[in-house]
């Protein structure tokens, strides 16, 4: 979910030892449950990876993910508001932080990197 803070800075997770891409940043994101419904599992992700609740908005960015050789997945990136919780690193994250899209760190995903080069056409 593509979340924004107060002073236009996006917020990333690192992802933690043992998932995809381990050590880089990306947008928080997940798999929808069987069954869940593709706005609750966005909510449901942002909450598990970062601590923080958040309504969901419309979809913001669409595309085909490539990150394992062995299924091909599309990703949905919704807006998100910010409604409640803490700040923390969880599930397959150890880190959480705001970036400012000058001062990006190493992303995992080619698609969130597209994501953000749209922004800046």
């Amino acid at each position: 979910m593509v979340v924004w803070d107060d002073d236009g800075k996006l917020l990333l997770v690192k992802r933690a030892p043992g998932a995809t891409q381990a050590g880089k940043w990306s947008i928080p994101a997940g798999y929808v449950d069987y069954g869940e419904d593709v706005r609750s599992g966005a909510a449901r992700e942002l909450r598990e990876e970062t601590g923080l609740v958040a309504n969901v908005g419309d979809p913001v960015w669409v595309a085909t993910n490539f990150h394992d050789p062995s299924k091909v997945t599309v990703g949905i990136w919704f807006a998100g508001s910010v409604v409640g919780g803490t700040l923390q690193a969880g599930d397959d994250a150890v880190e959480v932080g705001w970036f400012s899209l000058d001062e990006l760190p190493p992303l995992a995903f080619d698609t969130d990197a597209a994501f953000i080069a749209s922004l800046e056409e």
